[in-house]
Formats: C-alpha cells, sequence, structure tokens
C-alpha cells in the first residue's frame, strides 16, 4: 500500500508578503506599520509577561536564579579553559552544552545571570516570532504562539533560570523547517540533540521518501560536524554518560511521587540529593529504576511500530509524533524536572500550528500540568519535599495526567496515520 501524504499549502502565489484575500493590506514582517491586530495583540502579551518573568528571575526567594548563578556559572569558567566538567556529576550534558553555557559571557556589560537572562529571552522570542510568521500562513494556526504565549508564565522564572527554552528553540525550528527545508530541519534538530537529546525526536515523524532522507543527511552531518568540533576545542567531551548512568528515581517522577505517597503509608524511604537531583532513597528503588528503563524500551518499541506500520502523514505528522515520543521519553523516565515542561510547551505549539493536528486535546492537558507544576515547584517546593500528603498527591496528580497524556497522544497519533487493516497486524 502506499504511503499517503495530505499537506495544506497555499496556493501559488500566495505569501506572507502578499495582498491577503479580501482585499486586506500586505503583512510584511520587516515592516511593523503593516502588522495586524492578530500579530500585535500577541507581541504586546509577550512583552508584558516576560517582564515580570524576568522581575522573577531576580527576586530575592531562594532558588531563583542559584542554579544559573552556582552551577553555570562554575561550568561556564571550567569550560573556557578548554575542558568539560570531568568528574562533576552533575554535569549531564551531551558536548554541545558547552556553547549555551559559554554564551552569557559573549554578553557585554553584564554579569553572568544578566547575560544567561539575556540569551535566553532572545530564544525565546525567537520561538515566539517563529511561530507568529508560521501560524499566520494560509492554512495554518496562530494557536500554536499563544499556548506558547501562555504556557510560559505559568512557570514563573524557570524558563529564564534554565537553559530548556534554548533547546526547545531548536527543536520548534526543526519541526517547522521540517517540510519545506528538510536538511535545514534536520541540521537544527541535531544541533539541538547535542545540547539536550531529546531534540532529535523531531525528526522521528518526517515522512518517508526524500524529505526523511534529507532529513537524516543533514541531522547526521551536523551531529557529526558539532561532534568533531567539541572534541577539537575541549576535553572530555563524553564525560557526561557517566553522570546518566548512575542516576536513580527522582521523587518528581512518576515512580517516584508514589513512593512519596506510600511514605505516608508506613514506606521507609526518604529524600537525598545525588547526581544533581532529589532522589529516592530506601527500598526496592533500584529495581524500580530498573522497571522504568525497561518501560523506556518498552515505549520506544511501540514507537518504531509505529514508524514502520504509519501510511497516511499529513502536514502535522512530524510535530504530532515528536510531542508523543516525547511524552514516552518523559513519563517512563527516572527524573521529570520542571523544566520539561518546557520541552512540551514548545512541541505542542508546533503541533497547534497545524490545523490538522491530532494533539490539540492533549496540549489542552500540557498546560494544566504546567499549572499543576508550578503549585509544587516553585510555589511549595519544601512542602512537597517535608512530605505534606496534600502536596504529595497532587504531584502524583499531575505525573498521571502526564501518563494519560501520552497513552492518548499515542492512540490518536496511530488511529491517525496507521491505516486500519494494519492496525490488525494485516498487511496491505
Amino acid at each position: 500500500m502506499s504511503e499517503t501524504i495530505t499537506e495544506t499549502r497555499p496556493a501559488a502565489g500566495d505569501s506572507t508578503g502578499s495582498s491577503s484575500a479580501g482585499g486586506r493590506p500586505a503583512l510584511v514582517w520587516w515592516n511593523p506599520t503593516s502588522w495586524p491586530g492578530r500579530i500585535i495583540a500577541p507581541l504586546g502579551y509577550w512583552v508584558s509577561t516576560r517582564l515580570i518573568m524576568i522581575m522573577t528571575v531576580f527576586q530575592t526567594r531562594e532558588n531563583s536564579n542559584g542554579e544559573v548563578h552556582k552551577l553555570y556559572q562554575a561550568w561556564a569558567q571550567i569550560l573556557r579553559h578548554g575542558s568539560y566538567p570531568i568528574g562533576d556529576p552533575t554535569w549531564q550534558y551531551p558536548p554541545g552544552a558547552a556553547g549555551v553555557i559559554l554564551a552569557p559571557l559573549a554578553v557585554p556589560g553584564v554579569n553572568y545571570v544578566q547575560g544567561f537572562v539575556v540569551v535566553t529571552i532572545v530564544a525565546d522570542l525567537v520561538v515566539m516570532g517563529a511561530l507568529l510568521r508560521y501560524g499566520s500562513r494560509p492554512g495554518r494556526s496562530l494557536a500554536g504562539a499563544w499556548v506558547w504565549l501562555l504556557t510560559l508564565p505559568l512557570m514563573t522564572y524557570i524558563p529564564y533560570a534554565r537553559y530548556d527554552v534554548i533547546v526547545t528553540l531548536f527543536a520548534v525550528l526543526a519541526l517547522l523547517w521540517l517540510q519545506r527545508r528538510p536538511w535545514l530541519g534536520g541540521g537544527m534538530a541535531a544541533l539541538g540533540a547535542m545540547i539536550k537529546v531529546w531534540p532529535a525526536f523531531a525528526v522521528f515523524g518526517a515522512p518517508r521518501g526524500r524529505s526523511l532522507r534529507s532529513a537524516v543527511i543533514g541531522f547526521v552531518a551536523s551531529a557529526v560536524a558539532l561532534v568533531l568540533i567539541a572534541m577539537a576545542l575541549f576535553k572530555g567531551s563524553f564525560d557526561f554518560l557517566n553522570g546518566q548512568g548512575n542516576r536513580g528515581v527522582e521523587f518528581e517522577s512518576l515512580p517516584g511521587s508514589i513512593l512519596l505517597l506510600a511514605h505516608q503509608f508506613g514506606y521507609k524511604g526518604n529524600i537525598a540529593y545525588r547526581y544533581g537531583s532529589l532522589e529516592i532513597v530506601g527500598p526496592h528503588v533500584e529495581t524500580i529504576g530498573k522497571a522504568m528503563l525497561v518501560l523506556s524500551v518498552l515505549g520506544f518499541c511501540w514507537l518504531l511500530l509505529w514508524r514502520l506500520r504509519a501510511r497516511t502523514f499529513s502536514d502535522a505528522t512530524p510535530a504530532d509524533a515528536a510531542l508523543a515520543v516525547v511524552l514516552v521519553f518523559i513519563t517512563t523516565s527516572r527524573v521529570i524536572s520542571p523544566q520539561y515542561l518546557i520541552w512540551v510547551a514548545g512541541i505542542g505549539a508546533v503541533c497547534l500550528s497545524f490545523k490538522s493536528t491530532t494533539q490539540r486535546p492533549i496540549v489542552g492537558l500540557l498546560v494544566l500540568a504546567t499549572a499543576m507544576t508550578t503549585v509544587e515547584f516553585p510555589l511549595f517546593w519544601q512542602d512537597v519535599i517535608a512530605g505534606k500528603p496534600g502536596f504529595d498527591t497532587l504531584l502524583a496528580a499531575r505525573n498521571l495526567i502526564l501518563l494519560v497524556a501520552t497513552v492518548w497522544s499515542c492512540g490518536r497519533l496511530w488511529r491517525a496515520t496507521v491505516p486500519r487493516g494494519r492496525r490488525r497486524g494485516i498487511s496491505k
């Protein structure tokens, strides 16, 4: 059975720079006076909410910028001298992360924390601009831009005090460029993957044929080039793998939150800081950690089965598939950090930029999960660690929503792309 690709494309001659239907003035991106209200309104909202987010980064509340000040800045000083933080268990990032950690040093006239905030603001703005530009095209939707606009402020200072917005930028650009310039989309995915592995999933749902081949070539070429550059400039490029292998069950993860609740019923475990996160230490934790690795493998086996069976690809399928893969990655992981919600916010925003997406209800669930995450961290962080039942229940409920979103996302992706006969295992 041949593969079917359905895509909404503008008619010949249509572009964001030409006269729109109905005689409306042309939208010229480099001329703000031509911008209609549907563009000006989200940009105005972006400015007002981001000013508030910047203020929260520099508030006196404990840990608002502590990770940037104490951890990233220390890493930057080591990287400046041509070495990765060898032997540091908290350094668990691929070689490309060096560029992100060093970038704030290139911002003139500011200290490291201020430079980091500037870099993340620029990344946020580029994501916003890309979603607005793409969503304003004929046949697309600005719903994705509004998802990004509304979701990030729910996380208070976290987006500007972690580097995940920068990573998400590469994943968003990869997904938006995958159709028209698949080689460039693959390259962007590789750059993101060399900073934090998950953007590699942006090319997972590319339709078969020339576009997939171009995306894979762009990905491999960019990844190899970046690894070679990193190995030439820094010592210990792959030392980060040692820290990843030693990680246990972090208490915000799905099994970790269950163990927190079990503590209310006599489970003999506690929370300890290990390998850069707060982990559960107690009976059966090692077995549970191994079980989560098995679930990760099973989840990715299912995704590979989907990749083999899928035949009907819409313009939204690569983004829909990326969201499903990242959700599987998150929910089966031994670690779930609050900033992981930035990843799904970016991919979910790309999904909703397409009117044909299957992930609309899943993105709604993820916005709810993001709001619940902020209650857990940073608002009532100490209460969660102290084991107060109400907040531990909230954390477990958040993880249950993520689990439901994962299963629902995968189910909707399968039904939309796998022909009915192939769902029953019948080859056609």
